[in-house]
């Protein structure tokens, strides 16, 4: 049987006055070593992408970190310089397709901007330089040239007890590579948090109630994909996931 489709939606860039509908490199290569899938990259348009036609055509959804934010007017609040910067096209192409695979109940992946992008669809709310609060650790990506650094493992994450993400990565403390300065702040309804850093902040979440595998993290696993087992597994579940509903589909 041919490889699982995964959408991945685009963002919308501009490099020397051109622009482009780009994806990390290291999500595209995540998708086929890891997972094992065939990705589908998805332009990041403010209109004119037809969701369901895109859900009709795909195994699973993986929505990747990016360098831009959920506009805060997607839930409830105005916009302020430190909010930014934006990416309207890779809103109005994310936020739909997690809903429809939801509501289809497509496997889904939710990395960085991708676990914010999943608690914004369903309801939640985002905070912004959680630096800046009370009690809460940096977790911004060291500004260092060396990608290897920037993304090293080095925070650790509790994974709750009786968590689906506990059969995949065990429960306890995990070692991860979270790099960020947003992250949830009032839970959606739909989601359950699954594991959190040692200052509280979540760092996992999955869909209660949900038809397949979806789980948002805030971490990178995709970086370290090849070398480090608790992303290794992620990935793993999330392609089994995709092959499962590929395999359903042809019944």
């Amino acid at each position: 049987m041919p490889k699982p489709v995964v959408a991945i939606p685009c963002d919308f860039r501009e490099f020397d006055g051109n622009v482009w509908h780009v994806v990390a490199h290291q999500y595209v290569r995540a998708a086929v070593e890891g997972a094992s899938v065939m990705p589908f990259l998805v332009p990041a348009l403010e209109s004119g992408n037809d969701i369901d036609e895109i859900l009709d055509r795909v195994d699973g959804v993986l929505a990747s970190g990016a360098r831009s934010n959920v506009h805060p007017s997607l839930y409830g609040r105005d916009a302020t310089d430190a909010d930014g910067p934006f990416d309207a096209g890779r809103d109005a192409t994310s936020l739909p397709l997690i809903r429809g695979a939801l509501d289809r109940g497509i496997p889904l992946l939710a990395i960085c901007r991708g676990i914010q992008e999943l608690n914004v669809a369903l309801g939640g709310t985002l905070a912004t330089e959680i630096q800046d609060l009370p009690g809460i650790s940096d977790h911004r990506k060291p500004d260092v040239p060396d990608l290897d650094i920037a993304y090293s493992i080095r925070q650790d994450v509790v994974v709750k007890e009786g968590s689906c993400l506990a059969p995949v990565l065990g429960t306890g403390r995990i070692r991860v590579n979270s790099l960020h300065r947003q992250a949830i702040a009032a839970t959606a309804p739909r989601l359950a948090v699954e594991a959190v850093a040692d200052d509280g902040t979540i760092e996992a979440v999955s869909v209660i109630g949900a038809k397949a595998f979806a789980v948002g993290v805030q971490w990178h696993p995709e970086y370290w994909v090849r070398t480090d087992g608790p992303s290794a597994a992620l990935f793993k579940a999330f392609g089994d996931a995709a092959r499962g509903y590929r395999e359903s589909k042809a019944k």
